[in-house]
């Protein structure tokens, strides 16, 4: 299918049905009922393309929709004057053309009935059955979209929901929309622009997740000539400009035909021309469009293995673009789109660009879950089960799955309508693999903070960091195609994130968990002075993020013993975490946010940075001249200055597990001068060991310093 605006002046390579006129049919609907034995004519041509995908449907039931629908919408028009059932049956064909199976033709047909009409759900079931009643009602669940800005991010996450437990609901959406963005001319220019943002923001990306290219390019150029009308113009007018019979691609494609016709290759050779858009976009990159600018090549095979040697004999008869190559077969993209990628040289040195798929692939390419039938079609000789609103959908990508999590946490519209745009503007997903085995899918870009929170859900609050590929990474990397990662969580399960995550995330889980966390704890938002105890040098997300929410986290179930005694006897006490003092360290106290009392080490910065601002230090001393955290041990951060070398990492670690200390957090700064910088929060059973761990990490060969952390604390 292609735009109706791009109809004319568009140069037709091949043979397509007729653009039906939707008025004469709407007056054929208006001559009332027809003979039991045959279809009505209004229909005759959803029937032909319905048959031509699948030969062997049962059209009885498209008959009884048909009729049950003409006679509730009877006198109803639309406002372009056409009688209503018109647009149903718009809708209809769109799926037929699409390959659509009878169950999702029927409901179409029926998605307005049970709204705009006196036919109620019950009626539906009763006469069509639970699958179709399913569908409709889950159309229905839509409403009149009310395209107000406040009213659009409820629809669509209504419409999300629905999608998310039949993918063809969205079908039938998406064809809804496409049609009324046929006939849009005869609204006010105002409501049209407001009409086709909405589309491009949402629908559009929906369609192309669901792998419908045939509505997602139609739908395009309908956007495209209502809100940039000038350069709709002008690629109209290049467009037809170019057609003319000395077209080159013309030239190519009878070269291609031969050569793998010489080859005992059988193979079905088009030339598919760009859509408006596509032909926009190639202008805006290259500048001066070519010949072959306009339109691709399409070789269609019967077998995968064919894909491929079409491939290698145009490479050997032809010059190859090697840039141009990619191989979407052996990965495909994330809406089930196949297909081999590349470019040849042709006569002249004309550069045509060229698919390569089967012809199920090609059906899945422009139909995407459209061409899949019905997912839910149970085996005969299975028992019956009754649909029901938690369904295990086997098309369904992980996009959409991810979706359907998080829109369930995102309360406020405007949260869930920005972060439902931004997830659809990611047009590329990776795969990373866990260490028990499964997989985790995520949009290109994620880091380990994303994984983090796909795999643990609300308990990556206490991320400290992530192994990536086995080694340790910060919670900022980015991942790739095919890691493996493992994200690491502090012991302490009262911890929280840092605000510096949202910098990281990518995914609306991530992002919406991170900022409901801070909507609950709006005191741990922003880090002033008095908590300048709870941070590092390094950024808030990295791996010692657990570390600096730790101490006040514990404060938030109860006192604990640090063994640390002030003037109040009743205050709760924390150690600082930017300078962790243990015994015999000489103790100055502040009193913080809440009357807690936080205890540094007298020569940490954050003592001058408190003195400066007029806090007045706390009289602080170790209990029995001991200190000793007696459930826990003491915590202590150290530094290791090191040279850069393969496996330093790991034998830094094996030197801090032997001397029986636990890491709880660690940073490690990006190399300068072949020089390393380490970060470790440590918890030691007895302060007594620290000489002997850091003499330990010391002997690390490549380590040439090991310290106690000195912290600047921001002042004011």
């Amino acid at each position: 299918m292609s735009a109706e605006a791009a109809d004319s002046g568009a140069p037709l390579r091949r043979r397509s049905r007729p653009r039906i006129d939707l008025r004469r049919l709407g007056r054929v609907a208006l001559r009332g009922p027809v003979s039991r034995d045959r279809l009505p004519d209004a229909i005759s041509h959803v029937a032909e393309a319905h048959r031509a995908h699948h030969p062997d449907a049962d059209l009885t039931i498209l008959r009884r929709a048909y009729v049950l629908a003409e006679s509730s919408h009877r006198g109803q028009m639309r406002k372009s004057g056409e009688p209503y059932i018109t647009h149903p049956l718009a809708v209809t064909l769109i799926l037929a053309e699409l390959g659509a199976e009878t169950t999702t033709l029927t409901a179409s047909l029926l998605h307005d009935t049970v709204e705009d009409t006196e036919v109620t759900l019950d009626q539906v079931k009763e006469q069509f059955g639970d699958e179709v009643c399913y569908l409709v009602d889950g159309v229905t669940k839509l409403e009149k979209v009310d395209y107000g800005a406040a009213a659009e991010p409820e629809t669509f996450r209504k419409m999300l929901v629905a999608t998310g437990n039949d993918v063809r609901v969205m079908s039938i959406k998406l064809a809804d929309r496409l049609h009324n963005m046929r006939t849009l001319g005869v609204m006010r220019p105002e409501k049209q622009a407001r009409i086709a943002k909405v589309t491009r923001d949402v629908l559009i990306p929906l369609a192309e997740r669901l792998g419908v290219q045939a509505l997602k390019t139609e739908l395009e150029d309908l956007v495209f000539a209502i809100l940039h009308p000038e350069e709709y113009e002008e690629t109209r007018a290049l467009i037809a400009a170019a057609t003319g019979p000395d077209d080159p691609l013309e030239t190519i494609a009878d070269n291609v035909t031969h050569t793998l016709r010489d080859a005992g290759i059988s193979a079905e050779v088009l030339i598919r021309p760009r859509h408006f858009v596509s032909v926009h976009r190639v202008r805006r990159k290259r500048g001066e469009l070519r010949g072959t600018d306009f339109g691709r090549l399409l070789v269609l095979v019967g077998e995968d293995a064919d894909c491929y040697a079409v491939l290698g004999e145009l490479h050997t008869c032809f010059t190859p673009v090697i840039s141009e190559f990619k191989d979407f077969i052996a990965a495909p993209k994330f809406n089930l789109y196949q297909s081999l990628h590349t470019a040849v040289v042709g006569p002249e040195g004309a550069v045509a660009e060229v698919l390569i798929r089967t012809h199920r692939m090609h059906k899945v390419a422009e139909a995407g879950v459209v061409a899949l039938g019905n997912p839910y079609a149970q085996d005969p000789a299975a028992p019956q089960t009754e649909p029901s609103d938690e369904r295990a959908d086997p098309t369904r990508p992980g996009w959409l799955s991810r979706l359907l999590d998080w829109q369930e946490s995102a309360t406020d519209p405007d949260t869930f309508w920005t972060t439902l745009r931004d997830d659809l503007a990611q047009d590329r997903e990776i795969t990373v693999f866990r260490t028990d085995g499964g997989t985790l899918g995520l949009p290109a870009g994620a880091s380990c903070v994303d994984a983090a929170y796909a795999q643990y859900g609300d308990l990556a609050h206490t991320a400290i960091g992530a192994r990536v590929n086995g080694r340790l990474a910060t919670l900022s990397t980015v991942l790739s195609d095919g890691d493996t990662v493992q994200p690491l969580l502090a012991q302490d399960t009262a911890s929280g994130p840092s605000p510096d995550w949202l910098d990281h995330a990518r995914t609306p889980a991530a992002r919406i968990a991170i900022t409901g966390w801070f909507s609950d704890h709006p005191d741990e938002a922003k880090p002033d002075p008095e908590t300048a105890d709870a941070t590092g040098p390094g950024t808030r997300g990295e791996p010692a993020a657990a570390t600096e929410r730790e101490a006040p986290a514990r404060n938030r179930s109860g006192p604990r013993p640090t063994g640390v005694v002030v003037d109040d006897p009743n205050a709760q006490v924390r150690l600082a975490g930017c300078c962790t003092p243990v015994p015999p360290d000489e103790l100055t106290g502040f009193v913080v946010r809440g009357g807690a009392v936080t205890v540094h080490r007298r020569e940490c910065p954050a003592v001058a940075a408190m003195q400066e601002i007029g806090r007045a230090p706390v009289v602080a001393r170790w209990a029995d001249g001991e200190g000793r955290e007696s459930d826990a041990g003491c915590r202590v951060t150290l530094v290791a200055e090191s040279f850069g070398r393969p496996r330093l990492l790991a034998d830094l670690t094996e030197a801090i597990a032997t001397a029986d200390a636990a890491i709880v957090s660690a940073t490690v700064e990006p190399p300068s001068e072949q020089r390393v910088r380490h970060t470790y929060t440590l918890r030691l059973p007895d302060a007594a060991g620290l000489p002997g761990l850091m003499r330990a990490m010391r002997d690390v060969a490549g380590v040439y310093d090991v310290s106690r952390a000195q912290h600047p604390a921001p002042a004011g």
